[in-house]
C-alpha cells in the first residue's frame, strides 16, 4: 500500500538498534525508550537476569537470563525464548504496577508478585497432581525463592509457547511440565546421574524440545486426525483432542508413556497400524467417553430431565383417569396413592434403560486398565433390573391383599407400607443429591476431595473425571435459579394437567369403547382402537415434552426485564432524556471513568463503608438527589477533563462521518474563551433556552429580581445561556470597538451600569425588561454581520448595527436615565452617529473567535429545541447508550498504569480486508454497484464524507476522489460500512487510542489541560490553524498537537505522547491471526497489500501468520508475528517459532486462534470475530470491564466476562431487521438471564473477555476436534464451567457485530448453528454438564443450548404427528365413526401452542420485552406490528424448519460442516435454481409432503366438508407449509419480477438436464448436486440407515389409504385391493423403463422412433383408461387419486434406494434411480415454481414485495426502488 502514513512520533527511539522488537526492546535496556523508564519493567528484567550460581550448560553466553538458561538446557527455540521473555516481563511488570503499597525500592521485583503469578500459571498443574495423587515437582521448601518461582513459570510458558497443537491438551502439558520440572530440580539440586556426571535433561540440544517431545506427540495427534477422513469417519473410530488429553487423567501416562517418551507404548501407536480388537488391543482407544451418533444421546445426556417428565406424565394420567375431582383431593385417597406407586416401576425401568445405554454406547472405553468402569455399568443394569422386579412383585402383592381384604387395612396397609419402605431405599441417591443441593459445600467437598473414602463413596453414582467436580453455586444463587424454575415448572404442570391431559380422558375412553367401526380400508386390528388413541395422544405428548421451552421463554423474558430495569437499562433512550441528565452526566463520567483516590491511597474504613458510599453516590447521580456529586466549575481541571473527553468522542464521530462539521460544533464543549463565567454546555443543550428566558422576563410583572432569577435558574441550561450570552455580548462589543475611544468608554459605562444593577438586584427597577426582545434582535443582527467575516466595505453595515443597538439600549431599555453613568456620558449624543472611526475588525484567521461567535449566534437565534441533532440514527443511539451506561453499576476505573493488561485476538482467513476499487464499481445484473448501494443506504454519512473530503482534500465531486492515489479514502469509507477486516481493526485499535487519552487525563495538570483543550479545539478541523497553535492528525486518528508559532521541536510536545503510547502499548495488544498472509504475500494478492496498509495505519496492530518454507525434506511450518516499523518504513518480523507440522488438524478457526495466542499479552484476551466493530466511547470503559475480574460473583471470581453486542446490519432490509432484532434480544436479555439468576451463561462466540492465564493453562479459548467441535466457541464456555469457572454478563459496554442480511445467508448460518448443536449433543462436555450440574442448573443449560433445537424439532414433529394422525383417521374411516369424540380441547390447545412457537415466540417475545425496556412500550408495539406486516412470522416459521432439519439430520447421520455464509450486501436477485438447491431437502420436499397430507385430509375427512372447521384445525399447518415454500421468494429481491421469473425457470431446466462431468460443480449440474446432497447417507452408521428406511416407509401409507377410496375399489376393504394396486406401481415403473431405454437408444439418432414409442405408450394408457371406465367402476377422478397414491410410493422407494446405493450400483440399477430422481426433482421444482409464477404474473405484487422487503429503507427515504429496477446510476459510481 503506497498511501502516505505519517510518522507516529516515536522520536525517542533513535538509540534503539535495528533488531526488531514487539513492545519492549529488551535486547537493549539502555535504549532511550519510554517503556523502559517504568521501574517495574526494569525490575522484571533484572529479576530474569539474576542467574546467580546456576550451572552453565553448553551453549551458555554472557548476558543470558533465566529463559536463555532454560532454552539452552532443554533445547527450546530462540524465537520461543524471545517471545516468552517479553511475555513474562510484561506479566510481572503489570502485576507489580498494581500492588499497594508499592515495593521499596520500586525497581526491585516484589516476591509477592512472582509468587502470585506462579500460583496462577501452575494452578491447573497443582490440581492435576492432586487428582492423580502425585507429588508436585514444585520444590519450594516453604520459603520464598524468587528465582525458582521464575524458573517454574518460565519453564511452563516455554513449554506452552512451543507446543503448537498440543496446547489443546492442557493435562498433556502438565505431564510434560511435571517431568521437565523434575529434571530442572535435579539440575538445580546438583544431582548426579548413574554415570557419575551432573544430572542432565533427557532431551537437550538445539530444538530438542520441538523435535523430541512435541513432534512425536504431534505426529500421533495428526495420525488420529487423518483417521477421521475429513470428518466422515464415526467419532468412535478415532481419538480427538479430548481423548488424547484425557489419557493423561490416569496414572498410566506415567507407567506406559513414561519419560523419556516411550514411542512404542500403546498411546503412540498409529491408528492405521492398529489391528487390535477391544480387549488387549495395542493402541489406546477412546478414553473417558465415546461419541456415538444416536438420538438416544438426547435422553442419555439429560436422563434426569426426561425421567422427571415421564414420571410426571404418568402421575398426571393416573390422576386424570381416576376421577373428575381435583388432583389435591384425589391424593388423599389411598387407592390413588397406590396407583401412583407405579411411577417407581417406571422409574426403575428408566434406570435400566440408562444403564443399558451407558453400556452399549460406552463399551469401547472398557479395557483392562479400567475394568471397574465396565463392572459398574453391568452392576447398574443388574441392580436396576432387581429394583424393577421388586417393585412389580410388591405392587402385585399389594393389590392382591387389597382385593382379598376389600379395604386398605390390615395386610393391605402393611403391603402398602412395605412398598413405601422399598421406595424410600430406592430414592436414597436422590435424597443425597437433594442434600448436596441444599448444602452445596458438602458436594464440593466430596467431589473435589482426593480421599479414597470419598472416591469409593461416589464410585457407584458416576465416573470420576478430572473435570466436572464441585459444580455448585452459593446458597443465594441456588435460591434464585431454583425459584425461577419452580415458577416455570409449576405453570407448566398446571397447564399440562388441566389443558392437555385432562381434556383427553373422555375422548380416549370413548375411542376405546367404540365398537363395530365401519373401516374404509382393510383394518388389521379391527377389535381395538388403541392405535387411534396413540394417534390422538401423539401431538399432545410431543407438545407436553416441548412446552417447557415456551414457559421458559415467557418467564425468562419477564425476569430479564426486571433484571434490566434494576440495572437501569434504557433510562436514557434519546437525546431529550440525556439533556435532562447532562448537568450531572459529567459527574457520572468522573465517578466511573476517572480513577478514584482509593487506587492511590488506601481508605481506612474498608470495603463495607466504600460500598455503601458508592451506592449512595450512584443514587444521587442517577436521580439527582441532594447536591450534585461533583459540580463542574468553569475553568477547573474537572471541567477541562470532561470537555476533553466529550470532545474526543464527538471528534471520533466526525472522523467516522456520522456527524457533520456543523453538528460537531453544536455538540462539542468549547474551550474556555471570552471570560465566560459559567460552564459552556454544548450548543444543542442551550438551544431555545435564551428565548424561553426572554419570554419569562417579558411576562414578569413584579419588581423582585431574585424571584425572577430563581425562576430562570430552575433550568441549569437557561441560567448558563443567559449568562453566557450576556458575557459574550460584552466580549464582542469590547472586541470590535477600539480601545481609548469615546465609543469604548460609552459601552464600558453602559455595561458597568447593567452589572451594577444585576449585582444589587435592581435590574427590574432600572431597565424595561419588555424591551429585552428588541435588544436581543439588535444583538443578533450585529452577530450575523460579524459571522460573515466582514471586510472594510462592510464597516458601514456594522456601524449601523452598533448604532441601532446603542439606541435601543439608551432610549428604550433604560428607565432611570438621569441617574446613570452612561446617561451622563451619552448626553447630547442621541442624534450623533457613533462608531464611524471606532471599529476594529477581527482578523479573518482568528478561527477561535469566529468559532465562538458561531456558537454565540446559535444560542441567540435558535427558537426550538435541537432534538434532531445529530440526525444520524447511529450517532444518536451511541450517545444515548454511552450516557445511559455511565449511570449503570460498574467497577471504578483504576489509573491506566494500574489496570489489567489485555489483548484482542481476531482470526482472519481470506475475507475482504478492504473493498477494492474494482469491487466497489463492479455492477450486478441490474447495474448497481456496492458504492452506489452504500451511497443510498447511508446518505447522511455520504454527505458528511464528501464534506470532509472537500475540507481535507479540496475535492469537488466523486470523480475527484478517484484521482487520489488508489482512492484510499473512498475505499476506507466503504469498507467501514461493510463487514471487513479494516472495520474490525479500526474498532479494536480504539482501545489503544482510548488508553493513550486516559493515560494523559490521569496525569494532566490544570494548565496543561487548558492549553490542550485550546489546541484541540483549534485543530478540530484539519488544516485550520490560528496564530497560537497548529495541530496534526496522524494516520491512526489520534491527535498530536505541537506549538506551531514558537517553533519548538516535538521534544516539547504538549501531551508527552510517547509516554502515553508506551503506557497504552504495555496495557493493550491487538493480534490479527491472518493464517495464510504469507501465501498471500507470495502471490501478491490484494489482501496482503491491504493488510500491510492496516499495519502501517495502526500502531497497536500485529499480524500473526503461518509461514510455509520449502526444504529438501519437505516443508517446514512457522508461527510468525510481524509489525510495521516506522523507522525502517517496512514490515518487520518480530518472532518466528517453528511448528511440528501443518497447523490445521481439526477445525480451522480454533487452530488459527491457537497458533497466534502465544503472541498475545496481558491478563485478559478478548475474542473478536471479523464481522465485529468497536466504538471509541465504549473503549473508554475497558478499564472498568477488566476490573470485573477482581470481583466475586457468587462464590467465584469470573473467568469469562460476557459483553453486550449491538447488531449494526439491521437497516439494510426487513430481513436484516428481523435478524438484528432476534440477535439483539439473544445477546442482551437472553444472556442477562443466563448470567443472573440462572448462573449458566456460556460463551457463544461473542466479544467475551477471557481470563487469559486461566484459559491458556486449561486448553485455550476454544476446542478444535474435527466436526464434534464445529461450534468451537461454545466449548470454551463448556470447558470453563466444567473446570469450575464462572461466566458473567455486563451490559454497560457494547461491541458492534454484523449479521447475515439475506435469507440464503441467514439459512446457512442457522444450518451451521443447528448442525453444531447436533454435534454438541454427542459430546462429552454436554454429557458431563447434564450429569454433574444440579437439576435446576441442568434445566437452564438444556433449554438454552441443545434443548432449544430439540424443542424446535419437536414442534415440527408435532405438525407431522398431527397431520399423519388426522390422515390415518380420515383414510381409515374412523373419523366418521368418532367425529364428536375427536374434537378434543387438548388437541386444540396443543396445536395452538405449536402455532405460537411456529410464529416465533422463542424470539419474538424476548424481542418485544427488550425493546420495551430500551425503547419504550409504544415503540416496541409499533415495531412488532410493523414486523408482522413485513411477514416476520413467515421468516420465523421458515427458520424453524431450517433448525429442525439440520439438527435432526446431524444427530441422525452427521454431516455437520462449516458453511461460509458470506458477509456481503444482499441486493442481488437469487436465481430459482440456487434457491432450490439450498432449500429443497430442508423445506420444499417437507412442505410438499405436508400439503399432500392436508389435501388427503380435506378430501377424505368429514371435517373437510366443513370449510370453517377445516380451516380452524389446519390453518397453522397450511401456514407452515406455505411459508416453507414461499419464504425464499418473498425475501428474494425481485423475487416476483415476471421477466426474472421466466429466466429463472429456464435456468432451472438447464440445471436439471445437464448431466455433468469431470470438474463440474453442483451449481452447474443437478446430478452433481444430488450426489453431494446424499453424502451424509454414505457416512452414516448402521442405525442411521435403519432409521432412514423406517422413516421412508411412511410414504407407502398414502397408497394403502387412498386405493380403498378409489371408485374402482367398489367400497371393498379386502387386502386384495391393496395388493392389486401394486400392479399399477409395477406397470408405471415398466413404462418408465421402456421410455428411458427408448430415449437412450433413439432420442439422439432416430428421433422418429422415440416419438413413435411415446405415442404408442400414450395410446395404450388412454385405451386402458377407456376400458376401465367402460367395464369397471373406474372414474376419471381415480386418475388423480392414483397420482396421490402412487407418487409418494415412488418417493419412498427412492429414499430407501439411496440407503442401498452401493448394492444398487453393483446391480447396474443406479442409472435408473438417478433418472427417476431427476423426474421427481423436476416435479418438485414445478410445484414450488407454480405459486411463484402466479404471484409474479399478478400486477402490483412485485411492488408490494419490494415494499415488504425494504420497508426500513423506504421509511428512511432511500431510493431502493431505483436500486431494484436496475436504473443505471451516475457514471461516477
Amino acid at each position: 500500500m503506497d498511501g502516505h502514513i505519517s510518522s507516529r512520533g516515536r522520536e525517542n527511539e533513535g538509540s534503539v538498534d535495528d533488531e526488531p522488537y514487539n513492545i519492549l526492546p529488551l535486547h537493549d535496556m539502555l535504549a532511550d525508550h519510554d517503556a523502559l523508564r517504568f521501574p517495574e519493567v526494569r525490575a522484571a528484567h533484572a529479576a530474569l537476569q539474576a542467574v546467580g550460581d546456576l550451572s552453565r550448560p553448553q551453549g551458555w553466553r554472557h548476558g543470558m537470563d533465566l529463559l536463555d538458561w532454560l532454552g539452552v538446557l532443554f533445547g527450546f527455540q530462540a524465537g520461543n525464548v524471545k517471545n516468552q521473555r517479553e511475555h513474562l516481563v510484561l506479566l510481572l511488570a503489570n502485576d507489580q504496577m498494581r500492588i499497594h503499597p508499592p515495593p521499596d525500592p520500586v525497581d526491585r521485583m516484589d516476591a509477592r508478585v512472582v509468587r502470585k503469578l506462579r500460583k496462577k500459571v501452575l494452578k491447573n498443574y497443582v490440581n492435576w497432581c492432586s487428582y492423580l495423587r502425585k507429588k508436585s515437582n514444585l520444590w519450594l521448601k516453604n520459603q520464598v525463592n524468587e528465582q525458582r518461582d521464575l524458573l517454574y513459570i518460565s519453564l511452563y510458558l516455554l513449554i506452552w509457547g512451543e507446543s503448537a497443537n498440543l496446547r489443546f491438551m492442557p493435562e498433556c502439558l502438565c505431564f510434560i511440565f511435571h517431568n521437565m520440572a523434575n529434571e530442572l530440580n535435579r539440575v538445580l539440586e546438583h544431582y548426579i546421574d548413574d554415570t557419575g556426571r551432573p544430572a542432565q535433561p533427557a532431551y537437550t540440544g538445539s530444538n530438542a524440545f520441538l523435535e523430541k517431545v512435541v513432534t512425536p506427540l504431534y505426529d500421533i495427534v495428526r495420525a488420529e486426525a487423518l483417521a477421521c477422513h475429513e470428518g466422515k469417519a464415526p467419532h468412535s473410530a478415532w481419538r480427538n483432542y479430548d481423548d488424547m488429553n484425557e489419557y493423561f487423567w490416569s496414572k498410566r501416562c506415567f507407567s506406559q508413556l513414561s519419560w523419556p517418551l516411550n514411542r512404542s507404548c500403546s498411546f503412540m501407536v498409529d491408528p492405521s497400524a492398529d489391528r487390535g480388537k477391544f480387549f488387549g488391543q495395542r493402541r489406546v482407544g477412546k478414553t473417558g467417553f465415546v461419541e456415538q451418533r444416536s438420538f438416544w444421546n438426547i435422553y442419555r445426556s439429560f436422563h434426569h430431565l426426561w425421567t422427571g417428565y415421564i414420571l410426571l406424565l404418568q402421575a398426571m394420567v393416573i390422576l386424570a383417569f381416576n376421577s373428575d375431582s381435583t388432583p389435591w383431593k384425589q391424593l388423599t385417597e389411598r387407592s390413588v396413592q397406590a396407583k401412583l406407586l407405579t411411577i417407581f416401576i417406571t422409574w426403575a425401568g428408566l434406570r435400566i434403560l440408562q444403564a443399558v445405554l451407558d453400556l452399549v454406547m460406552q463399551f469401547r472405553i472398557i479395557s483392562v486398565g479400567n475394568i471397574l468402569t465396565g463392572l459398574r455399568m453391568v452392576l447398574k443394569i443388574v441392580v436396576a433390573s432387581g429394583w424393577t422386579v421388586v417393585f412389580v412383585v410388591l405392587y402385585i402383592r399389594m393389590w392382591n391383599q387389597r382385593n382379598s381384604v376389600g379395604s386398605w387395612s390390615g395386610r393391605a396397609r402393611t403391603a402398602f407400607l412395605q412398598f413405601l419402605e422399598a421406595a424410600a431405599v430406592f430414592i436414597i441417591p436422590e435424597v443425597l443429591a437433594l442434600t448436596s443441593f441444599v448444602l452445596p459445600w458438602i458436594r464440593i467437598l466430596v467431589e473435589q476431595s482426593e480421599w479414597k473414602f470419598f472416591h469409593i463413596l461416589t464410585w457407584w453414582f458416576q465416573a470420576r473425571w478430572f473435570v466436572a467436580r464441585g459444580l455448585r453455586e452459593g446458597v443465594w444463587d441456588n435460591f434464585k435459579y431454583t425459584s425461577f424454575w419452580f415458577l416455570v415448572l409449576l405453570t407448566k404442570i398446571a397447564f399440562s394437567y388441566f389443558l392437555q391431559i385432562k381434556p383427553l380422558v373422555d375422548p380416549t375412553r370413548e375411542l376405546l369403547d367404540l365398537k363395530n367401526v365401519d373401516y374404509a380400508w382393510h383394518e388389521f386390528w379391527s377389535g381395538s382402537n388403541r392405535f387411534s388413541v396413540l394417534v390422538l395422544w401423539a401431538p399432545v405428548v410431543l407438545i407436553y415434552f416441548m412446552d417447557t421451552q415456551i414457559w421458559y421463554t415467557v418467564f425468562s423474558s419477564l425476569i430479564g426485564a426486571l433484571v434490566g430495569l434494576f440495572a437501569h437499562l434504557g433510562e436514557i433512550r434519546n437525546l431529550p432524556q440525556l439533556k435532562l441528565r447532562f448537568p450531572f452526566f459529567a459527574s457520572a463520567v468522573f465517578f466511573n471513568l476517572m480513577p478514584e483516590d482509593s487506587y492511590i491511597t488506601a481508605r481506612p474504613w474498608g470495603n463495607v463503608s466504600k460500598s455503601i458510599k458508592d451506592v449512595w453516590h450512584r443514587v444521587k447521580l442517577r436521580y439527582g438527589f441532594g447536591t450534585i456529586y461533583r459540580k463542574l466549575e468553569p475553568g477547573s481541571l474537572e471541567a477541562g477533563k470532561f470537555a476533553y473527553l466529550w470532545n474526543s468522542i464527538m471528534e471520533n464521530f466526525r472522523e467516522e462521518d456520522i456527524i457533520s462539521d456543523k453538528e460537531l460544533e453544536l455538540l462539542e464543549i468549547p474551550a474556555p474563551a471570552w471570560n465566560i463565567s459559567v460552564v459552556q454546555w454544548p450548543s444543542v443543550l442551550l438551544s431555545n433556552e435564551l428565548q424561553l428566558a426572554l419570554r419569562q422576563a417579558q411576562a414578569w410583572t413584579g419588581k423582585d429580581d431574585k424571584r425572577l432569577w430563581r425562576k430562570v435558574c430552575r433550568s441549569e441550561y437557561r441560567r448558563c445561556a443567559v449568562i453566557e450570552c450576556f458575557e459574550s455580548t460584552k466580549h464582542v462589543l469590547m472586541r470590535i470597538v477600539k480601545l481609548k475611544t469615546r465609543e469604548y468608554e460609552i459601552i464600558d459605562n453602559i455595561l458597568s451600569d447593567i452589572n451594577s444593577s444585576l449585582a444589587s438586584y435592581r435590574f427590574l427597577e432600572n431597565y424595561a425588561v419588555r424591551e429585552l426582545p428588541e435588544v436581543h434582535a439588535r444583538v443578533l443582527a450585529l452577530v450575523t454581520i460579524l459571522e460573515k467575516k466582514p471586510v472594510d466595505e462592510d464597516i458601514p453595515a456594522l456601524v449601523q448595527a452598533l448604532q441601532n443597538l446603542f439606541e435601543v439600549v439608551v432610549r428604550d431599555l433604560q428607565l432611570e436615565k438621569e441617574d446613570s453613568m452612561s446617561a451622563r456620558v451619552t448626553t447630547g449624543l442621541a442624534s450623533e452617529l457613533l462608531f464611524l472611526d471606532a471599529i476594529e475588525l477581527p482578523h479573518h484567521d482568528d478561527e477561535a473567535f469566529f468559532r465562538q461567535l458561531r456558537r454565540f449566534k446559535t444560542t441567540l437565534s435558535t427558537r426550538e429545541a435541537m432534538n434532531n441533532i445529530p440526525r444520524n440514527l447511529e450517532a444518536r443511539r451511541r450517545i444515548a447508550f454511552f450516557s445511559n451506561s455511565l449511570f449503570m453499576k460498574m467497577p471504578h476505573a483504576p489509573p491506566v498504569e494500574k489496570m489489567l493488561a489485555f489483548s484482542v485476538l481476531t482470526p482472519y482467513y481470506s475475507e475482504d480486508v478492504m473493498y477494492s476499487r474494482e469491487k466497489l464499481l463492479a455492477q450486478n445484473e441490474d447495474g448497481i454497484s456496492i458504492l452506489y448501494y452504500l451511497n443510498k443506504i447511508y446518505p447522511d454519512e455520504w454527505e458528511n464524507f464528501m464534506e470532509r473530503m472537500r475540507r481535507e482534500e479540496g475535492i469537488k465531486d466523486i470523480k475527484d476522489l478517484w484521482s487520489l492515489e488508489k482512492a484510499l479514502q473512498l475505499r476506507l469509507w466503504a469498507s467501514y460500512r461493510g463487514q471487513t477486516l479494516a472495520r474490525t481493526v479500526r474498532g479494536m485499535t480504539y482501545y489503544h487510542k482510548a488508553l493513550q487519552m486516559l493515560s494523559y487525563l490521569d496525569g494532566v495538570s490544570e494548565v496543561d489541560m487548558r492549553q490542550g483543550i485550546e489546541l484541540m479545539t483549534a485543530s478540530v478541523r484539519g488544516g485550520r490553524t490560528n496564530s497560537i497553535a497548529s495541530a496534526e492528525i496522524n494516520s491512526n486518528g489520534s491527535q498530536r498537537l505541537s506549538l506551531g508559532s514558537s517553533g519548538r521541536s516535538n521534544t516539547g510536545e504538549l501531551f508527552k505522547k510517547s509516554q502515553q503510547q508506551a503506557t497504552a502499548s504495555m496495557k493493550f495488544t491487538y493480534v490479527v491471526t491472518c493464517q495464510i498472509y504469507g501465501a498471500q504475500k507470495a502471490k501478491k494478492e490484494v489482501q496482503a497489500e491491504d493488510i500491510l496498509y492496516l499495519l502501517q495505519k495502526h500502531e497497536a496492530l500485529r499480524v500473526a501468520y503461518v509461514d510455509e518454507v520449502a526444504t529438501g525434506n519437505g516443508k517446514k511450518y512457522y508461527s510468525v508475528l510481524v509489525k510495521y516499523d516506522d523507522i525502517m518504513e517496512k514490515e518487520v518480523e518480530i518472532y518466528r517459532v517453528q511448528l511440528p507440522g501443518p497447523l490445521k488438524l481439526g477445525e480451522g478457526k480454533p487452530e488459527n486462534q491457537n497458533h497466534a495466542i502465544i503472541f498475545t499479552r496481558g491478563d485478559a484476551v478478548q475474542t473478536i470475530d471479523m464481522n465485529q466493530d468497536n466504538y471509541f466511547e465504549e473503549a473508554l470503559k475497558a478499564r472498568n470491564l477488566l476490573q470485573e475480574f477482581t470481583r466475586k460473583y457468587g462464590i467465584r471470581r469470573p473467568q469469562i466476562l460476557g459483553v453486550r453486542e449491538h447488531i449494526f446490519t439491521g437497516s439494510v432490509s426487513s430481513l436484516a431487521w428481523f435478524m438484528s432484532a432476534q440477535e439483539t434480544s439473544f445477546v442482551t436479555l437472553g444472556q442477562r438471564v443466563l448470567a443472573n439468576p440462572l448462573k449458566i451463561r456460556m460463551h457463544y462466540g461473542h466479544p467475551d473477555v477471557f481470563d487469559r492465564l486461566w484459559f491458556i493453562t486449561r486448553g485455550g479459548i476454544s476446542k478444535a476436534s474435527r466436526v464434534i467441535n464445529i461450534s468451537e466457541d461454545i466449548f470454551a464456555g463448556f470447558n470453563c464451567t466444567l473446570r469450575g469457572g464462572n461466566v458473567t454478563h455486563h451490559e454497560y459496554i457494547q461491541v458492534g457485530k454484523g449479521r447475515d442480511v439475506g435469507l440464503n445467508q441467514t439459512a446457512l448460518f442457522e444450518a451451521k448453528v443447528a448442525s453444531g448443536n447436533g454435534e454438541q449433543i454427542l459430546s462429552r462436555d454436554v454429557y458431563r454438564l447434564g450429569h454433574h450440574l444440579d437439576f435446576f442448573r441442568m434445566l437452564s443449560f438444556y433449554y438454552t443450548t441443545v434443548g432449544f433445537f430439540i424443542s424446535n424439532m419437536m414442534v415440527v414433529l408435532t405438525v407431522y404427528a398431527f397431520l399423519w394422525g388426522r390422515a390415518y383417521l380420515a383414510l381409515s374411516g374412523l373419523e366418521n365413526a368418532a367425529s364428536g369424540t375427536l374434537a378434543s380441547g387438548a388437541l386444540t390447545a396443543s396445536i395452538n401452542q405449536q402455532f405460537i412457537v411456529q410464529l416465533g415466540i422463542f424470539t419474538a417475545l424476548p424481542m418485544i420485552v427488550e425493546n420495551t425496556i430500551e425503547h419504550g412500550f409504544a415503540s416496541s408495539v409499533w415495531d412488532f406490528l410493523t414486523m408482522q406486516l413485513q411477514l416476520s412470522s413467515v421468516f420465523f416459521t421458515f427458520s424453524l424448519g431450517t433448525r429442525a432439519h439440520f439438527f435432526g439430520r446431524t444427530v441422525l447421520h452427521g454431516g455437520a460442516k462449516y458453511r461460509a455464509t458470506g458477509r456481503g450486501f444482499v441486493v442481488v436477485h437469487e436465481k430459482f435454481a440456487h434457491i432450490y438447491r439450498l432449500f429443497s431437502r430442508s423445506h420444499f420436499v417437507k412442505a410438499i409432503e405436508l400439503i399432500l397430507l392436508l389435501i388427503v385430509y380435506m378430501s377424505f375427512s368429514s371435517v373437510g366438508k366443513s370449510t370453517t372447521s377445516y380451516i380452524l384445525i389446519t390453518f397453522s399447518s397450511w401456514f407452515l407449509a406455505l411459508s416453507w415454500i414461499l419464504a425464499p421468494f418473498l425475501f428474494n429481491p425481485s423475487g416476483f419480477d415476471w421477466l426474472k421469473t421466466v429466466e429463472d425457470f429456464e435456468d432451472f431446466l438447464d440445471w436439471i438436464w445437464y448431466r455433468g462431468g469431470i470438474s463440474v460443480k453442483s451449481d452447474q449440474s443437478w446430478e452433481v448436486w444430488w450426489n453431494e446432497e446424499q453424502e451424509h447417507l454414505r457416512s452414516t452408521g448402521f442405525w442411521g440407515k435403519v432409521l432412514e428406511i423406517v422413516l421412508s416407509l411412511r410414504f407407502f401409507v398414502f397408497q394403502y389409504g387412498v386405493v380403498y377410496h378409489m371408485h374402482i375399489a367398489a367400497d371393498s376393504t379386502s387386502i386384495l385391493v391393496y395388493l392389486l394396486s401394486w400392479i399399477c406401481v409395477a406397470g408405471s415403473l415398466f413404462i418408465y423403463i421402456v421410455l428411458m431405454l427408448a430415449a437412450n437408444r433413439y432420442s439422439m439418432n432416430n428421433h422418429i422412433y422415440f416419438r413413435a414409442i411415446q405415442a404408442l405408450v400414450i395410446f395404450l394408457m388412454v385405451l386402458l383408461i377407456v376400458v376401465l371406465v367402460e367395464f369397471t367402476s373406474f372414474q376419471i377422478l381415480d386418475v388423480l387419486l392414483s397420482i396421490l397414491a402412487f407418487v409418494p410410493t415412488g418417493w419412498g422407494f427412492l429414499s430407501i434406494a439411496l440407503v442401498f446405493r452401493h448394492f444398487l450400483e453393483r446391480l447396474k440399477l443406479w442409472p435408473l434411480v438417478i433418472s427417476v430422481a431427476r423426474m421427481y426433482e423436476l416435479g418438485f421444482g414445478v410445484i414450488v415454481f407454480t405459486p411463484v409464477a402466479v404471484l409474479s404474473w399478478l400486477p402490483g405484487f412485485q411492488s408490494m414485495q419490494t415494499r415488504i422487503l425494504f420497508n426500513e429503507a423506504f421509511s428512511r427515504g432511500l431510493h431502493i426502488s431505483r436500486i431494484l429496477v436496475g436504473k443505471r446510476p451516475n457514471p461516477g459510481f
